[in-house]
């Protein structure tokens, strides 16, 4: 499964400690979100990917020996319920 989300111009975020508030400007709605889900939409800034190309990204940043595609895949999917992605 592929999934894309709007650019981060779409989104204004604000940093709340551990959670990070976003703004979506298409749709009007605040999210508040937890890692990994904000680096997840920043990922996908480079384009649609699925969970192991997400995966990938993420470890250029961050240090994810264990890391689960589908664990990604399933942060994916609270992404596209709440309207900040979609299956591409």
């Amino acid at each position: 499964m592929r999934y894309a989300a709007d650019p981060p111009a779409a989104r204004l975020t604000i940093a709340l400690d551990e959670l990070v508030a976003i703004y979506h400007r298409p749709s009007g709605a605040t999210h508040l979100l937890a890692p990994p889900a904000p680096e997840l939409l920043d990922a996908l800034a480079e384009g649609p990917a699925d969970a192991p190309t997400l995966l990938a990204r993420l470890s250029r940043q961050f240090d994810l020996p264990d890391a689960d595609p589908q664990a990604i895949a399933a942060r994916m999917e609270e992404l596209v319920i709440a309207g900040l992605a979609w299956r591409a």
